[in-house]
C-alpha cells in the first residue's frame, strides 16, 4: 500500500515543478534553480563523505560510506534530460545508494547539452569508466543512473561491448530514458499524472539538444534501438505515474528477448525518479535499498 507521506509528497513535487515551469527560466537559470531546490529538498544521509575528484580527467565527486566493503566501486550517472542535473542535484540519492551498496560511488559531472551534444556525455562516461578500471585494477565496476543517466549507463554498456572492453558488473537503472524519439505510448498516456513531464515539450527539446546532428534513433543516443545482447545483469526500477514507464518496460522486454539478465519492478503510485526523496518517504528508501543490495551482490 502506498504510504501517506508519498501521497502528500507527490502533490508537493507536482506543484513545485509546475511553479518552476511557469517561470520559463533560461536554461542556465533553470539549472541553478534545480540545484537550489535540491539543497533544500533532498536530505544527505549521515555516514557518507563527499570528496571532489577527477577520474580520467573527468570531474565529479567521490561519495564514500564509512563502512564500505570490498573493492568494487560504482559509477553514477545523474539524470536531467542531458541538459541539466549535476553532482549537487543527485548527491543525496547517490549517497544513499552508496550506503545501501556499501561501496564508494563516483558521481560523474559529465558535460551537458546543448553546449556539448552527443557524444560528449557518452565520451565522458566512457573515460571515467576506463579511469576507474585503471585506478582500481582488478576490481569490479558497476554502473548506476537515473532518467537520462540511466539511458547513458545503458549506452556505456553497449559501447563497451562493441569495443570488446571488460563489461561492468551490473546495471542499476532508475526510470531510464531510452527512447529519445518518444515513440512509446506512455510518453503521452501518462503525461497527465507525471510531475516532471506533463507534456512532451521538454523531452522533445532536450532530445534534440542532446542528439545534435545525430539521429534520435541512433542506438547510442536512444539505446532502445541498440542490440542488447551480452550485457551486464540489470535491475530496473520505475514508477507507475511516469511518462517514461514504457521506456523501462520495453527495455526489460528487449533485454530478456536478447538473452541479457534483467529484472524490472514497477512501484505503484510512484513518479519519475522518486528515489530523490530518500529519507522522506519509505518507497524511496525501499527502492534504494533494493538497488544497493543488487549492486553489492554483483560487486562481490
Amino acid at each position: 500500500m502506498q504510504s501517506l507521506k508519498s501521497r502528500v509528497l507527490y502533490h508537493v513535487v507536482k506543484y513545485q515543478l509546475a511553479k518552476l515551469a511557469q517561470r520559463n527560466l533560461p536554461l542556465p537559470d533553470y539549472r541553478l534553480a534545480r540545484e537550489a531546490a535540491a539543497l533544500r529538498m533532498f536530505r544527505m544521509p549521515a555516514g557518507v563523505s563527499v570528496e571532489a575528484a577527477e577520474v580520467g580527467a573527468c570531474p565529479g565527486e567521490w561519495l564514500r560510506p564509512e563502512r564500505a566493503q570490498g573493492q568494487g566501486v560504482i559509477l553514477y550517472l545523474h539524470g536531467g534530460a542531458y541538459t541539466g542535473g549535476s553532482c549537487i542535484t543527485h548527491r543525496a540519492a547517490a549517497a544513499r545508494l552508496a550506503l545501501a551498496a556499501r561501496r564508494s560511488v563516483f558521481n560523474l559531472a559529465y558535460r551537458l547539452a546543448p553546449e556539448h551534444p552527443f557524444p560528449a556525455a557518452l565520451d565522458d562516461a566512457l573515460v571515467a569508466y576506463h579511469g576507474l578500471r585503471v585506478a582500481h585494477t582488478g576490481a569490479p565496476i558497476a554502473l548506476a543512473g537515473d532518467s537520462a543517466g540511466g539511458g547513458l549507463a545503458l549506452a556505456v554498456a553497449v559501447r563497451l561491448r562493441e569495443q570488446g572492453a571488460e563489461s561492468p558488473a551490473a546495471l542499476a537503472l532508475m526510470s531510464p530514458w531510452t527512447d529519445l524519439a518518444l515513440t512509446h505510448e506512455t510518453h503521452t498516456s501518462k503525461a497527465a499524472v507525471d510531475p516532471y513531464f506533463p507534456t512532451s515539450e521538454r523531452l522533445r527539446l532536450a532530445a534534440r539538444h542532446y542528439a545534435g546532428s545525430a539521429d534520435l534513433t541512433h542506438p547510442l543516443v536512444s539505446p532502445h534501438y541498440a542490440e542488447l545482447h551480452a550485457l551486464a545483469p540489470a535491475l530496473i526500477h520505475v514508477g507507475e505515474r511516469e511518462a517514461l514507464l514504457d521506456d523501462s518496460l520495453r527495455l526489460a522486454q528487449r533485454l530478456q528477448a536478447q538473452g541479457s539478465s534483467v529484472s524490472v519492478k514497477v512501484f505503484p503510485g510512484m513518479w519519475h525518479v522518486w528515489q530523490m526523496l530518500g529519507g522522506w518517504m519509505p518507497e524511496a528508501d525501499a527502492s534504494l535499498q533494493e538497488l544497493g543490495a543488487f549492486l553489492a551482490l554483483r560487486l562481490g
